[in-house]
């Protein structure tokens, strides 16, 4: 059972993102506070639920939280401030949204910039540990599936409605095979080699 929180006397939110590792579509975050008085026994890190039980989770979790936010920061701004700063963006983007703000922010990670003069916290691997974190993780994780489901439907080829835009061999072939399309971030490495990448 994960504790809580990091700060049991303060307003925390817990905020997290996904899709870092991607070579294409979003990096996706959210942040989340949650009730003293939450708790869930399935509840855990996004990446060691399976698909069924994230989707069980997310209308729960949005209906008992005090607040949440999503963010989606979109391929062109991975590409132009690099993909760390993305991330930190997408996550004080969510907390932006939050009705209260926090007076405590749990960030799951070793990065994060200081937001409004909010006291923040990095945990390593603190989807694993606190609830609010393991929360964000599942929100972030259920709304980029979504977001690469849809586009999925643009660009089947790719198999991003399995892969999620993942590095898969098979996501790296379907690269090589048809080029690049407008969700590929081009800053990253899309093929190990690397060679000159027609763009669709």
């Amino acid at each position: 059972m994960l504790e809580l929180k990091l700060k049991p006397d303060l307003i925390e939110c817990g905020t997290d993102e996904a899709g870092r590792g991607c070579l294409a579509g979003p990096v996706t975050a959210a942040a989340i506070i949650l009730p003293d008085d939450f708790s869930n026994d399935i509840l855990n890190d996004s990446k060691q639920l399976s698909e069924a039980k994230r989707k069980i989770l997310r209308p729960l979790l949005e209906d008992c939280s005090i607040t949440y936010g999503v963010t989606h920061i979109y391929m062109e701004e991975i590409d132009t401030i690099n993909i760390l700063n993305a991330s930190i963006l997408g996550m004080q983007k969510s907390i932006e949204q939050l009705t209260p703000q926090p007076e405590h922010i749990s960030v799951d990670g070793n990065k994060f910039k200081p937001y409004h003069n909010i006291p923040h916290t990095c945990v390593i691997k603190g989807d694993g540990k606190y609830m609010n974190i393991a929360a964000a993780s599942v929100l972030a994780k259920t709304y980029r599936d979504e977001f690469m489901e849809k586009i999925h439907e643009e660009f089947p080829m790719y198999n991003w409605k399995k892969n999620k835009g993942y590095p898969t061999t098979e996501h790296r072939e379907a690269i090589r095979k048809y080029g690049i399309t407008k969700y590929h971030r081009k800053s990253f490495r899309l093929l190990p080699e690397q060679l000159t990448l027609e763009f669709k």
